[in-house]
């Protein structure tokens, strides 16, 4: 059984450490799943292949291609009313609404295009400059990759 009970994930990214505060609160359901699969070790090289600058970082498919996931079945929507503003974790989806697996993207600036129509689960509190600095594209020419994601 794997302890959900850290409030933060630390993903290594290239250029740095990120430091993401979970928010349980708003997805439980979604917040365990991320924190499984860390745990798993499943985003470990993992790139981040859709980047679009003043958007969103996306990543979370093993495969890199914007189509893949875990082999865990995909969850629920937990939509909430908070904000996608910068540094929000969110869970990426198909047109299904319940469709939610692995793949997750972060806020680099305001999308509240977005709000109550996808799953926050994290919000950034340090490093956001490394998630800046991830190369933009769809997909970027040489995407940045995760270097390890694990509970704090």
């Amino acid at each position: 059984m794997v302890d959900h009970t850290s409030d933060q994930l630390i993903m290594t990214l290239e250029t740095g450490e990120v430091t993401i505060k979970l928010r349980p609160d708003l997805a439980p359901q979604h917040v365990a799943r991320i924190s499984e699969l860390a745990q798993e070790g499943f985003y470990d090289g993992v790139v981040f292949h859709r980047v679009i600058d003043g958007f969103m970082a996306q990543g979370g498919d093993p495969s890199g291609s914007g189509r893949g996931g875990s082999d865990k079945p995909d969850l629920p929507a937990e939509f909430s009313r908070e904000a996608h503003v910068r540094g929000v974790c969110s869970m990426a989806r198909t047109n299904d609404p319940n469709s939610a697996n692995s793949q997750f993207f972060i806020c680099f600036d305001d999308a509240r295009f977005l709000d109550r129509q996808y799953t926050v689960w994290g919000q950034v509190t340090a490093g956001m400059e490394h998630v800046d600095a991830l190369p933009k594209g769809e997909p970027p020419r040489t995407p940045g990759k995760i270097i390890s994601m694990r509970l704090a």
